[in-house]
């Protein structure tokens, strides 16, 4: 199914999400965000939905846009994300810090050699991250995109377009039942 055809059969009570998804997936509504860009965020994000619907609508449009390596790293954005979010939010809730003194002894070669443009790929971290809640991560990626000259709003843009498609799978999820 295409986007469009997608937002048509959404239910009437997520009609601001419907325009929101018109808007966000395009450059115009993007601000400096790049096609490319918009679509490996929204895949990333779609995939962190873990709803199959958003993920085949999603995918079926990014395929027109991104190769097989920016697809690639929309996956390991999503999936290094589930795990860092996870233990980084740990730390950054739990009372006893000792924790923090802790070394991660996780994995995440994948954050220094993603297979695409470092930056893309911090694009599609720092969004899954919101979806996510972390903070330690929100922080710690808009830190590497502002330093890498990536404007604020591009960071905003990013965290609109995961937001609009985590609403979007929350309508098809309320819309069956």
């Amino acid at each position: 199914m295409s986007l469009d055809n997608f937002k048509n059969v959404l239910p009437d009570f997520a009609k601001d999400i419907k325009l929101n998804l018109s808007n966000v997936m395009s450059v115009e509504g993007a601000p400096d965000l790049t096609q490319q860009q918009i679509f490996a965020i929204a895949l990333a994000s779609a995939y962190s939905t873990k709803n199959p619907e958003i993920i085949k609508v999603i995918f079926e449009e990014a395929q027109r846009v991104l190769q097989d390596n920016e697809i690639n790293a929309a996956k390991s954005a999503a999936t290094i994300m589930a795990m860092n979010n996870v233990y980084y939010r740990f730390l950054h809730l739990a009372s006893d810090k000792f924790f923090s003194s802790l070394p991660a002894k996780l994995r995440m070669n994948v954050l220094a050699n993603p297979g695409v443009d470092k930056t893309d790929f911090e694009l599609s971290c720092l969004a899954v991250s919101a979806m996510h809640g972390c903070g330690m991560c929100m922080d710690a990626h808009a830190n590497e995109l502002s330093k890498a000259g990536v404007s604020k709003l591009a960071i905003q843009s990013a965290v609109r377009i995961a937001s609009v498609i985590n609403a979007a799978a929350m309508a098809v999820m309320f819309s069956e039942k």
